[in-house]
């Protein structure tokens, strides 16, 4: 298999050569601008890994990679509007360049564009794709749907939140690499698998995520640090912290995420920071994010790859695993 940096150029000029002026610009400029902010890219990444591991050619695969790539960045251009982001990849958002209307519309027409791509596959590798594809982002706004819902409920479980982070950001790492099985012709067995497989490694890669938006580096991550709290999100991290806090603990972080509550942003991540910390919450955050992982690892060793690429696919997770961006 080809080194990740391989995957990275031949995704890249890829990419490049579909970014093009077109018209109407106030259409299109915005959907430029988000896939030109770079970003991990980690999905479409995945989708050409997987082809390669299955033994088939990545070239073949680059219109379905491209394809999990717009339709995230579609998924962000919404999100961040909904979130009221002013910042995505350390950049203004689509929404505040332009306005809330030009964000809604670009985004809708990255959704049908992603759609595009699978119309150069012949007609039964398109029905795989295109029928994996829209189950995904049914789930995808599913899950975006509990993560609104959670923020006004006092009542977040694990499993609530487990299932909200899977089908709003595992099921696509899934699909990313089911994709890539689907244009190498792997059997049905094999596809699940590495769906499962990638869902594991999606749950803790949003874990991760979480716990880099309370604790990460400002220079590094990219996003606005604290975000998740700023909008009172109910995340692994506020949810253990509620299990394992003392009365007043659990008033104080009752207070913080009470939006008539009068407090600063940076005072307000500052001491729910430091519950999440006292609480164990963190850590047990952490604990998490190397559960699933291993899961993800233990799901990897049944499907009929070379060692080689299983290799190369573990070192991708623990790489997930220890992110720091």
């Amino acid at each position: 298999m080809q080194k990740l940096t391989d995957y990275q150029y031949i995704f890249s000029e890829f990419l490049e050569g579909y970014i093009y002026d077109r018209k109407p610009s106030n259409l299109y400029d915005p959907v430029n601008y988000i896939l030109k902010l770079g970003g991990k890219r980690l999905r479409p990444l995945l989708t050409l890994m997987v082809t390669e591991a299955f033994e088939g050619d990545v070239h073949e695969a680059l219109n379905a990679a491209l394809s999990i790539e717009v339709f995230h960045n579609f998924s962000l251009v919404h999100d961040d509007i909904m979130d009221a982001a002013p910042l995505r990849r350390g950049m203004p958002t689509v929404h505040h360049k332009w306005d809330v209307n030009t964000g809604i519309l670009s985004g809708d027409a990255m959704l049908i564009m992603a759609y595009q791509l699978f119309e150069n596959y012949e007609p039964k590798t398109f029905q795989a794709l295109a029928k994996l594809f829209s189950k995904t982002a049914i789930e995808v706004c599913e899950g975006q749907q509990y993560d609104m819902d959670f923020e006004q409920r006092d009542d977040v479980q694990d499993d609530d939140y487990l299932k909200m982070i899977e089908y709003k950001t595992a099921v696509l790492v899934g699909a990313s690499l089911q994709m890539g099985a689907i244009v190498s012709g792997a059997d049905d067995e094999n596809q699940k698998h590495i769906y499962n497989f990638g869902k594991n490694l999606g749950i803790a890669f949003q874990l991760q995520d979480d716990y880099l938006d309370a604790f990460g580096d400002p220079e590094t991550f990219g996003k606005q640090l604290g975000g998740d709290i700023i909008e009172n999100k109910k995340t692994y991290l506020y949810i253990k912290a509620l299990e394992s806090s003392d009365a007043m603990q659990q008033q104080e972080l009752s207070n913080l995420y009470n939006e008539d509550y009068q407090v600063e942003n940076e005072d307000k991540i500052k001491r729910v920071k430091a519950i999440f910390k006292a609480t164990g919450a963190a850590e047990k955050t952490q604990e998490a994010i190397k559960a699933f992982t291993s899961k993800a690892f233990d799901i990897l060793e049944s499907i009929s790859i070379t060692d080689s690429s299983k290799s190369i696919l573990k070192d991708f997770g623990i790489w997930l695993m220890n992110r720091r961006v």
